[in-house]
């Protein structure tokens, strides 16, 4: 069958572009081709599963307008469809005095943002929101909450087939061909025909892209994060979610505390390298991935400039009583053995040949392909909002 749009990868902004693309033209005919046996098997599916507000980005950049538009469009999509999720409120947290200025450039996003009713917290005013914690400074922020991701990336593809759009999975793509009237996407196991290709290819973006293009300047670099859960006994210890201020230097946010939406409370994650772009474990190596990320220009100059950085997260990820020292200057009371072993994430991650860590959404534009070349956190709360941005370029071109 010939399709007017391929969507590459079934990760939740792969899933919201192929459904944003059916609700703002159902006549169209959409295919979504995911390589694993299931959707929101990756990054979607094993992240912190946070509703960000969008606090912290800078005003005007992409990622700033798509997670605040997308959290509104993603709070609308759970109520229609009845998925459980929960606004929350969190508190962003300052433990050193040399984190105050940092933490008021923090607010000042935020309200440049848009967003309502923050407040800035003394140290007694924090321990109202949050009884344990220890800071000298923080913010309040009422709009963060929790779901669970992979419910949602599940039911964007249930009502994306209902309203007929078609899925396939366990359909790899090995090879991309371009004709002067169509675009042909090769699977491991067949080849479908289409006007325009989309990649939503999450971790292996850059690989998809290079398919489309010689001008894509970038590499995923591939970061695994570690969290811990704390014990039922010492949930009572985090009320909602508490994070600290972040290193303006990195693109990650530190270790955190973030109660479920099911239940239980997470602790984490750290930013390790992972030696595989799908290495949830320490053990899982692909030397060719990993040979491609040490030969890259911008990751050998982050390691050059960063390397004590990356090894203060390595040591944390191999010792859990340095990774509690992390998490003590947050809540104090946390010891060693209230925490056992969670899950771990990895983040798609685009680094430039200067040695750059992208700290924007990036959409490469081809004449038949349209990548999504890095969608990190917030992605999963700005989806809808990225779906539609893409969907939006997808009708320029038919």
């Amino acid at each position: 069958m010939q399709y007017d749009v391929i969507v590459i990868g079934g990760g939740a902004v792969g899933l919201a572009t192929a459904l944003q693309l059916i609700n703002r033209n159902p006549d169209l005919k959409v295919i979504l081709l995911e390589k694993e046996n299931v959707v929101a098997n990756h990054q979607t599916g094993n992240n912190s599963n946070v509703i960000h507000s969008g606090i912290y980005y800078k005003p005007g950049s992409l990622k700033a307008r798509n997670c605040i538009h997308g959290y509104n469009l993603l709070l609308d999509f759970c109520k229609k469809y009845d998925v459980p999720h929960n606004i929350c409120g969190k508190v962003i947290v300052a433990t050193d005095e040399h984190e105050l200025p940092l933490l008021k450039n923090i607010f000042d996003r935020g309200q440049q943002n848009g967003l309502q009713n923050l407040k800035m917290l003394t140290a007694s005013e924090l321990k109202e929101h949050e009884p344990h914690v220890a800071g000298i400074a923080g913010i309040y922020v009422p709009q963060t909450g929790i779901v669970d991701y992979r419910v949602v990336a599940e039911k964007y593809a249930a009502v994306f087939q209902q309203q007929g759009g078609e899925i396939k999975l366990g359909e790899k793509v090995v090879d991309i061909h371009f004709h002067t009237e169509k675009v042909e996407v090769v699977t491991e196991n067949t080849t479908y025909s289409g006007k325009l290709v989309v990649n939503c290819a999450g971790l292996y973006s850059d690989k998809i892209a290079r398919l489309t293009s010689s001008n894509v300047n970038v590499k995923i670099i591939p970061f695994r994060g570690e969290y811990y859960k704390l014990k039922k006994e010492k949930e009572y210890l985090v009320k909602t979610l508490i994070y600290p201020v972040p290193d303006p230097n990195f693109p990650f946010l530190g270790v955190h505390f973030t109660t479920m939406v099911g239940g239980g409370v997470e602790c984490g994650p750290n930013a390790v390298l992972a030696f595989k772009r799908e290495g949830y474990k320490k053990t899982d190596i692909n030397l060719a991935e990993l040979g491609e990320t040490l030969a890259w220009p911008g990751f050998r100059k982050i390691v050059s400039k960063y390397w004590r950085t990356g090894v203060g997260e390595m040591y944390r990820s191999y010792s859990k009583a340095a990774f509690t020292e992390a998490l003590q200057k947050l809540l104090p009371e946390i010891k060693e053995d209230d925490l056992i072993e969670g899950g771990a994430g990895v983040r798609a991650q685009a680094c430039d040949k200067t040695g750059g860590l992208l700290d924007d959404f990036m959409i490469l534009e081809e004449k038949k392909a349209i990548n999504v070349c890095n969608a990190p956190s917030p992605a999963a709360t700005s989806s809808l909002s990225i779906g539609e941005t893409v969907a939006e370029l997808v009708e320029k071109r038919l």
